[in-house]
């Protein structure tokens, strides 16, 4: 199991590179996080609803992703709530002291989880979550060492240097555990280590002399290698994308709404050559933009009420009025409509908020769920390639009230054939929204989209060579695998296996 000394050290990485390291040596492998809080979330193909992370690790391993791998899935809704997901499907939405409450039940059915993993394969990988020595929280929980007892896993404690304060983070931890978490630990992961490691040679002796526990690796920075996010935290950290290619390509700007969600759909804008994807928000001037997107929100109307008090509102109407093109994907295309209404009270207390009027459409939420994988087409929007692979997770009902056209035509939900429209396009085609998550995923659409934007603007360059998306997160996955076995202590943790089993 790996756990960590804080949040965002690096344990949802550790796990997809030990999963993929494992898999590599022809070892049944696969990834399980009991409880994961997380706004960036995937359907699986059997309709369930479970955290990205969990999605890369089974990459990782080999496997098609399922709800067993990350059985309890929190979705915050606001700053004191969240929707809560068990197997894939909406729970309720609790207050952290009512959730508690129902702690026993949901302990049966993520212990239900892990056995059903624990008899298909031969090595499981746990991942924590947060701090592992959160003492107010110990007593609930259901992800740390408490799994791990019930496991009987070996833990590994992963504490990020980079940050600064390791020592307090590896021997302080250790110091706040109990004498059978004490048992429990195994050793530790040093993680995002910045320069020459023989520098660090000191440092090891004090945390091994004062643990008396084995530091397993020293695991270097490396910046350039990128997976898939679980949440919002590094979102703070992404930069104005590459500054370099704005001047030579194409620049693509994601409001960054306060309840962000699935903003992993933008990753392979993010990473295609020739284009520089920007977060933007209201305290910094926007760039020049090719492309203008919203993206998902867990809280449209809160979100909503966000646009109209800090200013983008009428930012996002005058950039669209200016002949720019506007892309809406869930939650963002509920926003472009011409009303938001909740008379159920799904996101809060009953109400209507007008939108920003850019489409003709009014949405209203819905009491259930929509949670499904797709095949789409994208004749609405000028770039049909085939058949798109994408997914909808969304609670709302959207309805045209006016001209335009659909956006896609969704030829198949988990796996039986329907003929369903989806989204909507203006009629000049500048602006279009879709409940479709996961489309720039799709190599051919993407290239095809971005051509379109490139013919727009006199004067860009016509694309590169066609780039895949998927090849490169495995080559992604692969490198990682190959820093974990250069720098982890392989031998002892064949050992720590070996002695669980």
């Amino acid at each position: 199991m790996i756990l960590g000394s804080g949040s965002d050290v690096g344990k949802s990485i550790m796990v997809a590179g030990l999963c993929r390291l494992f898999f590599q040596e022809g070892v049944r492998v696969a990834p399980f996080k009991a409880q994961n809080m997380a706004l960036n979330s995937y359907i699986t193909p059997q309709g369930g609803e479970m955290g990205r992370a969990q999605v890369v690790q089974a990459q990782a391993a080999g496997l098609s992703p399922h709800v067993d791998m990350n059985p309890i899935l929190l979705k915050p809704s606001s700053d004191v709530g969240s929707q809560v997901i068990v197997h894939g499907k909406v729970y309720g939405n609790f207050a952290a002291q009512d959730y508690y409450r129902h702690k026993p039940k949901l302990l049966r059915k993520v212990m239900a989880s892990y056995r059903r993993l624990a008899q298909t394969y031969e090595l499981i990988v746990l991942e924590g979550a947060g701090s592992a020595v959160e003492l107010n929280l110990k007593k609930n929980d259901l992800v740390n060492f408490n799994m791990a007892k019930k496991a009987g896993a070996a833990v590994i404690l992963v504490a990020d240097i980079d940050r600064g304060g390791v020592f307090a983070a590896t021997i302080g931890s250790f110091k706040l555990l109990t004498p059978r978490e004490r048992q429990l630990l195994s050793g530790f992961i040093i993680n995002k280590f910045r320069g020459d490691p023989g520098l660090f040679a000191e440092g090891l002796k004090i945390i091994e002399g004062r643990t008396r526990r084995p530091v397993l690796g020293v695991v270097p920075y490396v910046p350039d290698l990128v997976l898939p996010e679980e949440d919002s935290v590094p979102l703070g950290r992404k930069k104005s994308g590459k500054a370099a290619a704005a001047a030579r390509g194409l620049t693509v700007g994601v409001v960054r709404l306060p309840h962000i969600a699935n903003y992993t759909d933008f990753d392979p804008l993010e990473h295609e050559p020739g284009v520089s994807l920007r977060y933007l928000d209201h305290r910094h001037p926007w760039p020049e933009l090719d492309l203008l997107i919203l993206p998902g929100t867990k809280n449209t109307i809160s979100d909503l009420l966000f646009l109209k008090q800090t200013g983008l509102f009428p930012q996002i109407q005058a950039y669209a009025r200016g002949g720019g093109l506007l892309v809406g994907i869930c939650g963002g295309y509920q926003l472009l409509g011409l009303e938001v209404r909740d008379p159920l009270g799904v996101e809060g207390a009953p109400r209507t908020e007008s939108g920003l009027g850019l489409l003709p459409v009014v949405t209203t939420m819905a009491g259930v769920k929509t949670t499904t994988q797709v095949l789409a087409r994208g004749a609405g929007v000028g770039a049909d390639q085939g058949p798109l692979e994408a997914y909808e997770i969304h609670m709302g009902l959207s309805e045209p009230r006016g001209p335009g056209a659909p956006a896609f035509e969704i030829v198949s939900r988990n796996r039986q054939a329907v003929q369903v429209a989806d989204g909507w396009v203006s009629p000049d085609r500048q602006i279009w929204g879709t409940y479709l998550h996961g489309l720039f995923d799709n190599d051919g659409f993407r290239q095809a989209f971005l051509q379109k934007l490139r013919q727009r603007r006199r004067g860009a360059p016509q694309g590169s060579s066609p780039w895949s998306f998927r090849a490169f997160q495995e080559a992604q996955l692969d490198r990682l695998a190959d820093l974990l076995r250069r720098h982890l202590d392989l031998g002892r943790l064949w050992a720590l296996i070996q002695n669980q089993k």
